[in-house]
């Protein structure tokens, strides 16, 4: 059973699933109107959800025509304990890089992203910007509330 809480608000007793190294499922709508998901690596800032991604890959583009996506993480401890939060998403080039290698060192044991991840050349090729989800419906199962 889910329980949508307060809108846009994520409550205390979930925020560790978006603070701890475990993936999302970020989902955005392709041109063709199918839903397109993908594994993320997460974060929260405030009652914000945050993914790194390039302006030239398939995120930014879908969230460019279609701002509106969702984030679903899943306890991996209890996978009956869920977080989905659905919203509108801002894409973000300030500290793009500083916070992917945030993500960097909170997912792996690397200290930075390029020359670790992926190799140094590719940052050349890309443009990182932050998929900032504001969310104004937030669900948990309703066993955890």
């Amino acid at each position: 059973m889910t329980v949508e809480v307060a809108r846009g608000s994520i409550p205390e007793s979930h925020r560790d699933l978006l603070v701890r190294p475990i993936p999302g499922v970020l989902t955005t709508m392709d041109p063709d109107g199918q839903p397109h998901s993908v594994l993320v690596w997460v974060d929260a800032d405030g009652d914000v959800v945050r993914v790194n991604t390039t302006l030239e890959g398939r995120i930014a583009r879908n969230l460019a025509r279609n701002a509106r996506a969702s984030v679903l993480v899943v306890d991996p401890e209890d996978t009956s304990r869920f977080i989905q939060l659905r919203g509108d998403v801002e894409l973000v080039r300030a500290g793009a890089l500083r916070h992917l290698d945030e993500l960097t060192r909170m997912y792996t044991p690397h200290p930075r992203f390029y020359g670790f991840v992926y190799p140094d050349e590719q940052a050349a090729r890309e443009t990182r910007v932050i998929a900032v989800l504001h969310p104004n419906r937030v669900s948990v199962d309703a066993i955890h509330r």
